[in-house]
């Protein structure tokens, strides 16, 4: 049963729930003052995914140099009968589910063992939820699935109830997109939610190689550049700015010091740029940098520190050969 702090509505088949935040997350005329307009400049990484951002990243996904998705699917699909089988959940709840294309492995696997969970994606774009929906219905008839609406950084506390046990899921690397010290808060935020005989799947980026890494955020076709500027279209069409994305480079550099790849857009040439809904002139300098995105990479002692200190025991750490991804099953400590 839904909690009072959330709202429920109709849409086809399936009803909806809209979570409403527990603590206040910058809006994106927040974040332009609070980042873009101030220096050093940046973006939260969020803006990034509008309909064509999505469309974008799909794309990435497919390219030779991006692994992280293709590593993670196949883990999912070599694992997940055991995941299933350790964790027998009542209910899948998925923070950040997308199109939940990863998430079918785990139904699968359900569907082995004659285990029919329900389950939750959670995430903050209505229209890529409600086609998962769609589609996932049509695929597993026997899945009962309640989409939750809402933004899962601006806090947990008001999402459903279940009587049963649950398998939270995070996948993507989306962690590494977090500081530490905010990833530490957010999967507190999780085990707040939890309980007894309730586990935890987290995705995670590990650290290896320079080359690999850069390459992997500057794919030779030019993708995940468009998939940067992009948030520039974003910040047009949103607030009537007018950027030229011709005018800014892409950048993404692996950090060996902090582990993590820092993506920028980088500023050509000298330029005035209008943001007109707020009545605001951003200047750049030739070479000024807006950070669009972090991403930390994980050694394993690191991931499993992350999860004891934030209340969960680990269970099992499952791996490629190469040790290029971590999938980490953890329940809540005793």
């Amino acid at each position: 049963m839904a909690q009072t702090a959330s709202v429920s509505a109709k849409s086809n088949d399936f009803s909806i729930t809209y979570i409403k935040p527990t603590h206040n997350v910058p809006d994106l005329t927040n974040d332009v003052y609070q980042g873009l307009l101030s220096r050093p400049r940046s973006l939260p990484p969020k803006y990034f995914y509008d309909d064509h951002g999505s469309q974008l990243f799909e794309k990435i996904t497919e390219t030779e140099e991006y692994y992280p998705t293709r590593l993670e699917d196949e883990l999912l699909i070599l694992h997940s009968e055991d995941i299933i089988r350790k964790s027998h959940p009542g209910q899948i709840i998925e923070l950040g589910s997308g199109s939940s294309r990863k998430t079918r492995r785990l139904f699968d696997a359900c569907e082995k063992q004659v285990r029919f969970c329900e389950y939750a994606p959670f995430d903050v774009c209505e229209s890529a939820i409600c086609q998962a929906v769609d589609n996932l219905t049509s695929e597993y008839d026997w899945l009962d699935v309640t989409p939750l609406i809402g933004d899962y950084q601006a806090g947990l506390t008001n999402i459903p109830t279940f009587d049963g046990a649950r398998l939270f899921v995070f996948l993507g690397s989306t962690i590494g997109n977090f500081t530490p010290k905010q990833a530490g808060v957010f999967i507190t935020e999780v085990t707040d939610c939890m309980k007894p005989g309730d586990y935890f799947l987290l995705g995670a980026d590990r650290v290896k190689s320079p080359e690999i890494l850069n390459a992997a955020y500057n794919d030779s076709q030019g993708i995940t550049a468009e998939f940067n500027r992009n948030v520039l279209r974003v910040l047009n069409r949103k607030l009537d700015a007018d950027f030229n994305v011709n005018h800014f480079d892409h950048v993404a550099i692996y950090n060996e010091q902090l582990n993590r790849i820092e993506m920028s857009l980088i500023s050509k040439i000298e330029q005035k740029i209008n943001i007109n809904k707020i009545n605001e002139i951003l200047e750049l300098e030739p070479g000024e940098k807006i950070q669009t995105e972090l991403s930390h990479k994980f050694q394993p002692e690191q991931i499993n520190s992350l999860l004891i200190e934030s209340g969960l025991q680990p269970v099992k750490h499952y791996q490629p050969p190469n040790n290029f991804y971590s999938l980490i099953l953890s329940k809540l400590s005793d």
